[in-house]
């Protein structure tokens, strides 16, 4: 399976987006062809993982529009639950685009609109093991 991830591109330095981007494709490259990209601009792939609902808004219409019936998981980041990015309309756009939305943990997962709440997620990245 060829799968694209995308992450906003930082303006300084190395970002949770990128390091979250990154695990996922070492993840999943053990069995699939990965690429991790800034943004998408063509190509086909048969997953695309976004990450950021809003500063990826514009890879995602575009995968969307060229794989219309593709697997696109949205994985939320902070300012799509916590910011600005929440009320913005661009935000919701990608949640309806998305097959799949994936939250980093279940506080964010609450606060996804009820309409979307089906097809959302959570996979927490780290957990304590117990005793």
């Amino acid at each position: 399976m060829r799968i694209d991830i995308v992450h906003p591109l930082a303006r300084v330095g190395n970002t949770g987006n990128r390091t979250t981007a990154l695990r996922l494709a070492r993840m999943l490259g053990a069995h699939h062809a990965v690429r991790v990209r800034p943004r998408w601009r063509h190509g086909h792939s048969d997953v695309l993982i976004a990450l950021h609902a809003l500063r990826s808004q514009a890879s995602i219409a575009a995968w969307k529009r060229a794989h219309p019936r593709g697997r696109l998981i949205v994985v939320l980041t902070g300012t799509d639950i916590y910011g600005a990015g929440a009320a913005d309309a661009r935000t919701q756009a990608s949640l309806e685009h998305a097959w799949r939305i994936v939250a980093l943990q279940a506080d964010a997962a609450a606060r996804v609109p009820a309409d979307l709440q089906a097809k959302t997620r959570v996979i927490l990245q780290s957990a304590v093991l117990p005793p």
